[in-house]
């Protein structure tokens, strides 16, 4: 048999495999999907990065309809509002399924659905704003929030004041909420008011519900990137990240050179950016901003004074970090914090090595006392004008015999023969000038 021969019966042998496994038409209909986002915990850029991703692979599975199963007591408005816009880009029907808790964000993204499910003894509601969930924020910010979350309920025919009611403290809807008390709905509550479609026990009676009882429950996992977004984009950690970044930066200008200080601080930088650019929350451009801001501090670093190149670095760096964040104000504070905390760190870690002897090679750790045996060297400038005679040879440098003393000295560039009459010209610290002395010269 011929190679080719050979060839093509591995071809064949290869083509009949393929078939006896491949999967043929049995007369059974292929399943639906139902394709399911868990959003529990805080909703952050990790969530985000994770919405993003499942909306996809919902359209990748064909998928009649996503369900959003929600347990979260809020997160960032800027998230949340961009989860909405997956859900508005989807072309199937997104319901929400409140198990156990939708508040405040989770309230917004359970409005945007098309229908809410709520699990027996869940909640909805209480989506009044705060700053990093410590602080009130300014009216401007609560009046578009309110109108955000009213503007969810209108579209999907409810009862904005409800949702309105979920923001302001001062709003009172007789039967559900007094004035001073953010309303939260039960869901019996929810149910009677028209903010929900329906009380389902489980997973199973949800999918009866919409009509696709038939159709396969089939969750969207998270993946590491998703997690490691959520990890690095968290305030607390991109603070720490930050001040990482600052303190070994420091530390390497300190001590002038590379090693492991500068690859912690490059790496506490790129896990910074890496993260918020993943999120969504930034563009690349912003990190190349940061290395052109870093850049021009260094420059100014090795130049004397604080001048133009130090001034546009440090605006270049403070925009590139703010605008990574979550928020302006969420990256202003972190900014802060991690330049405080980095400069403390700096201090310490400058006179930990000083003690430990690490840094003998730039900082001069020794002084020459007249206790160890160091002499100041002695003024000669009594010497200028002063006559002698060159003991040797200066090429330049050499020894005269000058006012009965040897003195080193060295001439002013010209070779002089030993023997020959030299005089003073000039004193330069330790160094005595001399040059030849003509016969007017003499004294």
């Amino acid at each position: 048999m011929s190679p080719q021969q050979r060839i093509l019966l591995w071809f064949a042998c290869l083509v009949c495999g393929l078939l006896i496994f491949m999967p043929f038409g049995s007369g059974k209909a292929v399943n639906q999907v139902v394709a399911v986002i868990e959003i529990s915990g805080m909703i952050d850029p990790g969530t985000r990065s994770y919405t993003a991703f499942a909306f996809e692979e919902a359209r990748n599975m064909g998928a009649e309809a996503v369900v959003l199963e929600l347990d979260t007591p809020g997160g960032f408005i800027n998230s949340a509002e961009d989860i909405r816009r997956f859900m508005d880009e989807y072309d199937r029907p997104v319901y929400a399924f409140v198990r156990p808790n939708a508040i405040s964000a989770g309230a917004y993204l359970a409005l945007a659905a098309d229908e809410i499910y709520m699990a027996p003894g869940s909640t909805i509601g209480a989506a009044e704003p705060s700053y990093l969930g410590v602080g009130e924020v300014d009216e401007k910010m609560l009046s578009f929030w309110e109108k955000e979350m009213a503007g969810m309920a209108e579209r999907r025919g409810r009862d904005p004041r409800i949702a309105s009611a979920m923001v302001r403290r001062d709003i009172a809807i007789e039967g559900l909420v007094e004035e001073g008390v953010l309303l939260t709905l039960t869901a019996g509550e929810a149910l009677e008011v028209g903010y929900s479609e329906g009380t389902v026990n489980d997973q199973a009676a949800l999918l009866e519900a919409v009509g696709l009882e038939n159709a396969e429950w089939r969750p969207v996992e998270q993946r590491t990137a998703d997690s490691l977004v959520r990890l690095t984009t968290n305030p607390v950690v991109g603070t720490i990240l930050l001040m990482i970044g600052f303190g070994g930066l420091a530390l390497e200008v300190i001590t002038a050179g590379f090693g492991a200080a500068g690859l912690i601080s490059l790496a506490a930088f790129a896990l910074y950016f890496g993260g918020n650019i993943a999120a969504g929350m930034a563009e690349y451009w912003v990190l190349l901003l940061f290395a052109f801001g870093i850049g021009l501090m260094l420059v100014e670093a090795v130049m004397p004074g604080f001048g133009v190149f130090g001034i546009a670095g440090l605006v270049a760096t403070i925009i590139s970090i703010v605008l990574a964040a979550v928020s302006v104000q969420t990256g202003m504070l972190m900014l802060l914090i991690s330049i405080i905390l980095a400069a403390v760190f700096s201090i310490l870690a400058f006179r930990f090595f000083a003690r430990r002897g690490a840094l003998r090679h730039i900082i001069l750790s020794e002084a020459e006392t007249a206790d160890l045996g160091y002499v100041a060297p002695l003024d000669q400038k009594n010497l200028t004008g002063k006559v002698g005679v060159a003991l040797t040879a200066l090429r330049p440098s050499g020894a005269a015999e000058i006012d009965g003393r040897r003195i080193d000295v060295v001439s002013d560039g010209s070779y002089i023969a030993g023997g020959e009459k030299v005089m003073v010209e000039r004193v330069e610290g330790v160094r005595v000038i001399v040059r030849k002395a003509g016969e007017n010269n003499e004294n």
